[in-house]
């Protein structure tokens, strides 16, 4: 008998996130129970997706992250917990995407649930970050902005 694969991850919201970078984190929940490096593989795909998106243009992840963590423009700056684990992404995407030995032991380095759970988990935050709390902040701009106008009083900036 075969039953059909579920992931117990449930997803994040990703109503207020591009299609594209919302289709690879729902892949990436939905394999993580079945392949930890395929789930960090995309995880690590959605970061650059993100950060290209979000104006970090530059040709490589590493360079990316780099200027992301340097970022002086404090409305562009991460959070600390972010600014913190955002480079985990890469790293596991790296054990994933390329087989990597133990220098002690030289068995290969694989990425394990857990570690690809706290991947998304970071990613998560980052679609809080960029995405969903800019679009909470809009709606309720919006919603004071329409009792102001109805009250006949000028909209707030």
């Amino acid at each position: 008998m075969i039953w059909p694969e579920f992931s117990a991850r449930s997803a994040f919201d990703v109503s207020n996130v591009p299609i594209e970078i919302a289709e690879d984190y729902k892949e990436a929940c939905a394999v993580v129970n079945i392949s930890a490096k395929a789930a960090a593989a995309l995880v690590r795909r959605c970061l650059q997706a993100i950060l290209r998106e979000q104006g970090y243009q530059q040709r490589d992840l590493v360079e990316q992250i780099k200027a992301v963590l340097a970022e002086q423009d404090l409305r562009k700056a991460l959070p600390h917990t972010l600014h913190e684990t955002v480079d985990a992404i890469r790293n596991f995407g790296n054990f994933s995407a390329h087989p990597m030995n133990d220098k002690t032991t030289l068995q290969i380095i694989d990425v394990e649930p857990e570690e690809a759970e706290w991947c998304i988990e970071i990613v998560e935050e980052l679609f809080e970050h960029y995405y969903n709390r800019p679009a909470a902040a809009a709606a309720k701009k919006a919603a004071l902005n329409a009792k102001l106008l109805a009250a006949g009083k000028p909209t707030a900036l």
